[in-house]
């Protein structure tokens, strides 16, 4: 992290929130009421998740409408678009916003890459690469401003040392702690928590079943929960209790957030927390229900 500025903080508060592009409104103006409520219920960051590429224009709209909310892609597919494109759309944002955009890059899965008709090899060295091409565009994508999508020990080595740290996708405290020790006491560490305001176990862990159902079928996640212990019965019938119980927090409210509670203890800077609303709810509300027990 050689630009790495010690002394601001990349995120100044220790919670945001998660919300895939595919769950939003594309229209400008709504874009532009998500941040501004977002911001108002004390979150610090909004991340943006769903394989974006070099269009940066719904990270601009929730810029746009919120006056000190962090906005950052979790992740921009390094597949998608040229870097070169990524970095001129990062610089367009900086230029309107300072520090408050944050470009967070990572390989994706294969299945995703395959969409783009590129061929997924060497994922990490592909991330390398396409960091180079960061550092060389004018003006470059300062180190301090961006973060990877990391989840073994080699991707997060890469996070501490190209980057300003990482972004964990469906991880565990348990997984946040031995990141830390990877990515040292400099980085920047954003594991994301999904939360099911459920009380009834049953019902509580169906739900969240239903959020994992795409990813125990991808092998970057499969490999990270079996460094964590995992195995096979884990992974069948869209995952086991054990698993559910270890990647959700759920329960009442005040149970639910202290599984983001843990991140923090276990050595996150900022957890990313991504509500799975049942069905007498929804995003927002879900995320005003949570600020209520963390601010």
């Amino acid at each position: 992290m050689s630009d790495q500025d010690q002394s601001e903080p990349l995120v100044a508060g220790p919670y945001g929130v998660w919300l895939t592009i595919r769950t939003l409104q594309q229209d400008p103006a709504e874009l532009r009421r998500l941040a501004a409520e977002v911001e108002g219920l004390g979150y610090s960051a909004l991340w943006l998740g769903g394989s974006l590429g070099s269009d940066l224009s719904s990270p601009a709209e929730l810029l746009a409408g919120s006056s000190r909310l962090v906005v950052g892609t979790s992740v921009v597919n390094i597949w998608r678009d040229r870097a070169e494109d990524v970095a001129a759309s990062v610089s367009h944002l900086a230029d309107q916003y300072g520090d408050r955009f944050i470009l967070g890059v990572g390989p994706g899965h294969a299945t995703q890459v395959e969409l783009h008709r590129a061929r997924y090899a060497r994922p990490l060295a592909a991330l390398g690469e396409f960091l180079d091409v960061l550092d060389a565009a004018k003006p470059p994508v300062p180190v301090h401003r961006r973060l990877l999508a990391a989840l073994g020990p080699k991707a997060l080595a890469l996070a501490a040392q190209r980057a300003a740290g990482a972004l964990p996708y469906l991880s565990t405290p348990e997984h946040t702690r031995a990141a830390r020790e990877i990515v040292g006491a400099g980085a920047f560490l954003a594991p994301e928590q999904k939360l099911v305001l459920v009380a009834e176990p049953d019902r509580a862990r169906e739900l969240a079943r239903g959020a994992l159902k795409y990813y125990v079928e991808l092998p970057n996640y499969v490999n990270s929960w079996r460094r964590l212990g995992f195995a096979e019965p884990d992974f069948e019938a869209d995952g086991s209790d054990r698993l559910i119980d270890a990647l959700f927090g759920w329960g009442t409210p005040k149970a639910a957030v202290e599984r983001a509670r843990e991140h923090l203890a276990a050595g996150a800077d900022h957890v990313c927390i991504q509500p799975v609303p049942a069905e007498d709810s929804d995003l927002l509300s879900d995320l005003r229900t949570i600020a209520a027990e963390l601010f």
